[in-house]
């Protein structure tokens, strides 16, 4: 009974923190709540304390941020994008993947091997091809501020090490919540389907799946190398987050504000990033050294994972237009 009391309890707290007012009325000042999945060591959530004392110091408090870190207001990328599109919170960070559930051009930077490294990456996602994606975000009432890091993908499993598609051959794989990645992993073999990242531990602890797939930190900081034995570095697709805000809410910031919270977030994309890279470093000697078995591939067994992937990359031109995936292809020889 105490059980359920609590649940009941937590259930008011949180509804009553999506569905409160965002403005105080005898003070004017508006309130970003700002929620997101992963825990507060890894580089997201400090950099977002870093956002929050920004924008409240930049604003002189016309602006307050509350932060709601480790998914405690929702436990899926999909669904605190959908509270941001009806104004429930005014901000999340999510794992792109999830974004193309609401605009589906953002599919294309599901696809793998699509960037040679992180330099190549940041100068399409921060060009006018990856504002481009941003701007249509606007349709859906969605402002999108900014491109932060989440990584390079690699696949965890408890099987063994993986060199070739034929490794993961058959293994039950989670992948995100976006049909590129589901298909894509199909077509490298696997049994694979998507599954709400909360939930992961006691997933993989249970051998509901096999493998999944992850950037290193988030890796690390979910402690999810514990219910894994092994990390191929296949490095098969970038992931980036992006700052999303409610447009409307946007919209109604006076433009200083509107400026205030621009600049905080490409701060935050700039300094993110960095971050990002040095834990990456850090976390994975760690992971290394609590006993996971870590294994690079060549470029000539990447090259074996991405032409599986063709009849994706053929399936998902045809549905989104050939335009669309010019465009990215000559912002990505621009950046080369």
């Amino acid at each position: 009974m105490r059980n359920l009391s609590f649940l009941v309890l937590i259930t008011v707290l949180i509804l009553s923190a999506c569905g409160r007012p965002n403005i105080d009325e005898q003070t004017g000042q508006k309130t970003i709540r700002l929620a997101y999945l992963v825990n507060p060591t890894q580089s997201t959530h400090i950099m977002s304390e870093e956002f929050k004392e920004q924008v409240e110091e930049e604003s002189d408090g016309r602006l307050r941020v509350e932060l709601y870190p480790s998914g405690s207001l929702f436990p899926s990328d999909r669904e605190a994008i959908e509270a941001v599109q009806l104004g429930n919170v005014e901000m999340t960070i999510p794992a792109l993947a999830s974004v193309s559930g609401f605009d589906r051009d953002f599919m294309i930077l599901d696809l793998p091997y699509l960037f040679e490294d992180t330099e190549e990456a940041y100068s399409v996602l921060d060009g006018p091809f990856g504002q481009g994606l941003l701007d249509g975000l606007e349709d859906v009432n969605i402002k999108g501020l900014v491109y932060g890091e989440n990584g390079f993908r690699h696949i965890t499993n408890n099987i063994h090490p993986v060199y070739t598609p034929e490794d993961i051959e058959g293994q039950k794989m989670r992948t995100l919540e976006s049909p590129v990645h589901t298909d894509v992993f199909n077509a490298f073999g696997a049994n694979a389907s998507p599954f709400a990242f909360g939930e992961m531990y006691s997933t993989l602890q249970q051998g509901t799946y096999d493998a999944m797939e992850s950037p290193i930190a988030l890796m690390y900081t979910s402690n999810l190398y514990e219910v894994q034995q092994y990390m191929s570095l296949t490095s098969h697709v970038y992931m980036p987050v992006a700052l999303l805000m409610n447009n409307d809410f946007y919209e109604s910031l006076e433009p200083d504000l509107q400026e205030i919270v621009m600049d905080a977030a490409e701060d935050y994309r700039e300094n993110q990033r960095i971050l990002s890279q040095e834990q990456n470093e850090e976390y994975m000697q760690e992971m290394v050294d609590g006993g996971l078995q870590v294994n690079d591939l060549t470029d000539e067994e990447r090259q074996a994972f991405s032409e599986k992937a063709e009849p994706v990359y053929e399936k998902y031109e045809e549905m989104l237009g050939s335009e669309l995936f010019d465009e990215l292809n000559k912002a990505v020889e621009e950046a080369q």
